[in-house]
């Protein structure tokens, strides 16, 4: 099963685990401390953070390949009458050549850790192209174990996420923490700040 068959899975059953009315609490604790500007929320799902971001006053694009959840982030935002500051996009991460604003801050919740190594490569040239000097992009990713059971899923390699990164940006602060969905067992897990550099 690809990874777009188990999440779209997910929205098919009405059973969406990240369903929840706020960002995660990093993302609650770290945007007010920015300028409000222009954002991308990468993988925005039904829109919690776009929302967020745009009641604060920013203007998001909202990026997901899921269709049904860019329809339903798409009613939510008109109906909490914030449609006016969202521009919801299906595309994946990874592809954004459409896209043209230089952008002050990126937010990645749970999408680029399943990425393939090249994959990871495109997400972060279109990051690198988008981000204004200085501007931050916040990522949450399950991480591999750092002795890998081989039957166990992958997540994202964070030495290759250092070194793809290592390119135009700064790794500021890294949290670690786990993560657990459902009955499922707990992944290791990170939050990366990281600052966009000449």
């Amino acid at each position: 099963m690809t990874h777009y068959d188990r999440l779209f899975e997910f929205y098919q059953s009405g059973s969406v685990p990240w369903d929840q009315p706020d960002p995660p609490p990093e993302v609650m604790a770290f945007v007010p401390t920015l300028p409000v500007g222009r954002a991308l929320d990468l993988g925005c799902g039904l829109g919690r953070a776009a929302l967020y971001l745009a009641r604060l006053g920013w203007h998001v694009d909202a990026i997901d390949f899921i269709p049904q959840a860019i329809t339903e982030a798409t009613a939510r935002a008109k109906q909490a009458g914030l449609a006016d500051r969202i521009d919801f996009h299906v595309s994946e991460v990874n592809r954004l050549e459409y896209l043209t604003e230089p952008v002050d801050f990126a937010l990645d919740v749970g999408c680029a850790h399943s990425f393939e190594p090249d994959e990871l490569r495109e997400y972060h040239q279109g990051l690198a192209r988008l981000l204004k000097p200085n501007a931050y992009y916040l990522l949450f990713a399950h991480l591999n174990e750092t002795e890998p059971d081989p039957e166990a899923r992958r997540w994202m390699d964070e030495t290759n996420l250092r070194h793809v990164f290592d390119k135009g940006f700064t790794l500021e602060r890294i949290e670690y923490g786990q993560t657990q969905v459902g009955d499922q067992p707990p992944w290791r897990s990170g939050w990366f700040w990281f600052r966009r550099t000449l």
